[in-house]
């Protein structure tokens, strides 16, 4: 499965002949070649997949991704755990701690 994540490119610049730019994802910035999409400009919404720009967006169509992609975010979003009354963050007990192989127990299954 292939994800490419709209941004805005912010800078653009020329190495080596090759068409490159900074691209502003929410925040975060990164570089990313722009030489698939020649006609992007400053300001120009993209799709960037594994630091290439692929495709350009108009800047509604970018939006609606990124509401999207936000809305889905919240989905995915643990919500925080509900303490009965007078249990604190600090009380709640990691039960992740793994059971002794059953070898290492004595007779009538009680540990040794």
């Amino acid at each position: 499965m292939c994800l490419g994540i709209p941004g805005r490119v912010v800078e653009i610049r020329d190495e080596a002949g090759l068409k490159m730019g900074r691209v502003d994802f929410g925040g975060v910035r990164q570089d990313a070649c722009l030489s698939y999409v020649p006609e992007v400009e400053l300001g120009d919404y993209v799709i960037v997949h594994v630091g290439f720009a692929i495709s350009k967006l108009d800047h509604e169509e970018a939006l609606g991704i990124l509401e999207l992609l936000g809305q889905m975010g919240d989905l995915v979003q643990p919500e925080p755990a509900t303490l009965g009354p007078g249990m604190a963050a600090s009380t709640v007990v990691d039960d992740s701690t793994p059971e002794p192989a059953p070898s290492a127990r004595g007779p009538g299954g009680q540990n040794s």
